[in-house]
């Protein structure tokens, strides 16, 4: 009997012990679950990682960043009481850096598509991010966005907009020629230069462009791409997880307040309405 009594004593100990464990490591998960946030208001600063060429977002001018997305930024910096960080790179190794924890989120932004949510995090969308194309000013051989059959085209290696262009391009016959850019505006270069016909991107990308250069470039409506939006990314984890909704509130705010609105009219000409959360994308 005092064998068996023994016996209990030890397995109930061990399930105890057990049970603290678990306890312990349940109670570091919350904690954990906050840190990201926490890491960013202790040291005073939110890294960014982005690409410094994607016009109206985020570009050069006179030797510094200028866009949308150093305004919308500027805003969330504000409500966080953080400074923020940027950090340039070429696109195709962005969400890599972000994998890595390079840096904390990353501006972009990027089209928020299913297979994308499944990895990533986005916040509550800033802009309609449906894609377009953009040719020579006064190429009268492209009038809608099947007039690219045949033809050499280019987009940004590794982006949604490339995606849908060669979508789009297997219903067309011929199917164009696809020409894969580290940058857009390597792309909107060999445009210029007459080495493709035109570029796929998002409408506000191009607008903004064909509104800088009216002589050199142009528009072709309508677009040819699914309803999308786009969004910033961050971690798909519960360490990233405080963070992102403390941006979401921001950009929500945004919206609410019109400050959105008016950053949209200033980069874009128009204002663009776009939806809290994006639950299913279209493609």
């Amino acid at each position: 009997m005092q064998l068996l009594d023994r016996r209990s004593a030890v397995i109930r100990t061990v399930r105890l012990a057990a049970l603290g464990v678990a306890a312990s490591m349940t109670f570091a998960g919350l904690a954990h679950a906050e840190d990201l946030l926490a890491k960013v208001k202790a040291k005073g600063e939110l890294t960014v990682g982005t690409e410094l060429q994607f016009a109206p977002f985020d570009f050069i001018e006179d030797g510094k960043q200028a866009g949308m997305n150093k305004e919308i930024f500027a805003e969330i910096g504000k409500e966080l009481g953080v400074k923020i960080t940027f950090l340039d790179l070429p696109w195709p190794s962005v969400l890599p850096g972000l994998e890595a924890g390079k840096f904390d989120m990353v501006a972009g932004p990027a089209t928020i598509t299913n297979a994308r949510m499944e990895r990533y995090r986005f916040s509550s969308p800033i802009a309609n991010a449906t894609v377009a194309i953009l040719k020579k000013k006064g190429d009268t051989s492209i009038t809608k966005p099947a007039d690219i059959a045949g033809k050499k085209v280019g987009s940004g290696k590794a982006t949604a907009q490339l995606a849908q262009l060669q979508e789009f391009g297997k219903t067309l016959s011929p199917e164009p020629t696809i020409q894969e850019y580290v940058d857009f505006s390597q792309s909107y270069a060999d445009l210029g230069a007459g080495r493709i016909v035109a570029v796929a991107n998002s409408l506000p990308n191009i607008a903004f462009l064909a509104k800088q250069k009216p002589d050199v470039f142009e528009v072709v409506e309508p677009p040819f791409g699914k309803p999308v939006y786009f969004g910033f990314i961050g971690a798909k984890s519960e360490d990233a997880k405080s963070l992102m909704d403390a941006v979401d509130a921001v950009i929500i705010k945004m919206k609410h307040d019109g400050r959105l609105a008016a950053l949209q009219k200033k980069w874009f000409g128009t204002e663009m309405s776009t939806p809290d959360t994006v639950e299913k994308a279209s493609f």
